[in-house]
This record gives structure tokens, C-alpha cells and sequence, in this order.
């Protein structure tokens, strides 16, 4: 796999660690895209001895700045002439912690885990386009369970940073923002099918937190997490998902689907009542998703606003190798 390329956002930690860990003991050629360079060549040089791999490289990304994404991908394109998968690892989740905007004045949350996934696929799509074999993977999350709930939308609104949710949480803004994260991966499927580009999502129900991301939590949550834990799968388990779902031969010609943690397609629920009991198990079930990510009209006000977002960055870069 000398040849294959993989890229990997927050790749110094949990399941991007884990997974960066994978992908070099098979020999893939792995790019580590991080935010922080001290905390990371830590691990870089861990996995060079561990995996007996030397083709770990290791570049600054903050996915939640446009500045730093269009910084990485130029970077990119003069060191690689392809990229065969792309790993939307990283994301925003500081439990408890104040409304906050990115360097560009949107929505924390949302910048880190929509519009920055969205602007670094779109400049490095010259780059997949090259490959044989393109694969893109979304790192979902079963928190878009409390879209099950009819009343519950995404409120873009809140999310350009103009105006501040007076309800504002973290832990809401980052189920908007997943369930966003899918909509996503279902249009990009759509607009990349033409490449050979596949597009999917994992579903992650949860993976063993480590020490230090529990030390960014508030101290009620860090004891529930703690307690989570303890039931938790480690991340191995998930990075093993994302290596089967971006390799495999099996997934080749799959795309546009979401993913469970057992690595069988979910479908989307009718979004019509079932009754008490089956609602419950629609709901803690892995089988289905919200019917909220099939209203196409929400998709394509989602699509029409990344592009308004990051427009200036997009129309700013020179193709580069990619």
C-alpha cells in the first residue's frame, strides 16, 4: 500500500490515533493533520517505531479556521500527487464550555464539524480525483437520536455566529452539527458519484474517552463519562471500521449510506409514529437513522450555504497539483 495515501484529521488521539495506527501498520502512506504539533510528533514518532513505518507525515490543521485548511491543502498538493482516502475525523466537543466563534466568525461547532469538513473536500477533490480507488469517510455520531423528535431542527439561525442561540449549549449544537455532518456526506455522494468520489458515514455510539479529553469537560459530565467508560468499546474498534469502510473491496462501490457500528447500512425511519415501545427501540436501536436527514430541501439549504460560506477560500486557491 506504499502507494495509497490517507489522510486523517485529529489523528493524535482516540479513534484518529487509533486509526493512524491501522492504516501505517498496513503500509498506507499516512498524513496526520493536527492542530496540536507538540502533542502530535509525540505520537508520530511513536507510530514510525511502533508500526516500523517511516511514511507518517505530520502537518498543522485547524479544521475550525478557513485560513489554516487552505494553508494545509496548498501544503498537500506540493508534497502529494493523489489522495486516496480522506478521514473527517476531528470535531468539536467541549462539553459545558461558552458560546464561542471560529477565526472566521462562525459558530465554533459548526465551523469545526460542517463548514471545515466541506471546504477541505472541496479543495482537495482535484487531488481524489486522481486516485483509482477515492474514498471519503464521515465520523458520525448516534447523537442525532434526539432528531427522532419531530420538533427538533437544525437552526441555522444560530449558526454564522450573528446571533446567539439563548438556549446555547454545546452538547445541542453538536447534534445539529452531526446531523449536518450527514446531510453533508449524503449530497457530497450525490455530487462526487460523477468522479468515482465515495462518500459515507460511520455512526460512532461511543468509544473509550481518554484522560485528556476528559480533563475538557465540565466535572458533572467528566463523572458520567467515567462511568461510560466502563461500557464503552475501545478505540481500536471504530478505527477498525473506518480502515474496512475506506479499503475494503467489499465498500468499493458503496456510497452515499451511513453506517452502523457493526458495519451494516442503516435506513432511514419513516418518521411517522410507531407506538411507545417501538419508538423506544427505533430510537436506542442501530437499524435506523432520523428521517429529518432525508428532507432534501433542508439538504440543499445546508449544500447552498457551505458554498456562500467558503466561497472567497474556493475561488482563492490555485489548482496546484491536485
Amino acid at each position: 500500500m506504499k502507494d495509497r495515501t490517507v489522510v486523517i484529521t485529529g489523528a493524535n488521539s482516540g479513534i484518529g490515533k487509533a486509526a493512524a495506527y491501522r492504516f501505517a501498520s498496513e503500509g498506507y502512506t499516512v498524513v496526520m493533520a493536527c492542530r496540536n504539533l507538540e502533542k502530535s510528533q509525540n505520537v508520530q514518532k511513536e507510530m514510525v517505531e511502533a508500526t516500523g513505518n517511516d511514511r507518517i507525515d505530520l502537518m498543522t490543521l485547524d479544521v475550525a479556521s478557513f485560513a489554516s485548511i487552505s494553508d494545509f491543502c496548498r501544503e498537500f498538493k506540493n508534497r502529494y500527487e493523489k489522495l486516496d482516502i480522506l478521514i473527517h475525523n476531528a470535531a468539536y466537543f467541549n462539553h459545558g464550555s461558552k458560546h464561542r466563534l471560529s477565526a472566521d466568525g462562525l459558530e465554533l461547532t459548526f465551523a469545526t464539524n460542517v463548514f471545515g469538513p466541506y471546504l477541505m473536500t472541496s479543495l482537495l477533490l482535484g487531488c481524489l480525483s486522481k486516485s483509482e480507488d477515492p474514498r471519503i469517510l464521515h465520523a458520525g455520531s448516534n447523537i442525532i437520536k434526539h432528531f427522532f423528535d419531530p420538533k427538533k431542527k437544525i437552526q441555522f439561525e444560530y449558526v454564522m455566529g450573528k446571533k446567539k442561540d439563548p438556549k446555547f449549549s454545546v452538547y445541542k449544537m453538536y447534534c445539529q452539527s452531526k446531523m449536518a455532518l450527514l446531510m453533508l456526506g449524503f449530497k457530497m455522494a450525490e455530487e462526487y458519484k460523477g468522479a468515482g468520489i465515495k462518500v459515507n458515514t460511520l455512526q460512532i455510539n461511543g468509544a473509550v474517552m481518554s484522560k485528556e479529553t476528559l480533563k475538557k469537560v465540565t466535572p458533572g459530565y467528566r463523572m458520567v463519562a467515567r462511568v461510560q467508560n466502563l461500557f464503552f468499546r475501545p478505540a481500536e474498534y471504530m478505527a477498525n471500521n473506518y480502515f474496512e469502510i475506506c479499503t475494503s473491496e467489499k465498500y468499493k462501490d458503496i456510497t452515499g449510506q451511513l453506517f452502523n457500528d457493526k458495519l451494516e447500512i442503516m435506513q432511514p425511519a419513516s418518521g411517522q409514529k410507531l407506538g411507545i415501545f417501538k419508538d423506544i427501540k427505533q430510537t436506542v436501536g442501530t437499524a435506523h437513522y432520523p428521517a429529518y436527514a432525508e428532507n432534501m430541501e433542508i439538504r440543499e439549504k445546508l449544500w447552498e450555504l457551505c458554498k456562500e460560506v467558503t466561497a472567497e477560500r474556493i475561488g482563492a486557491e490555485p489548482a496546484g497539483k491536485g
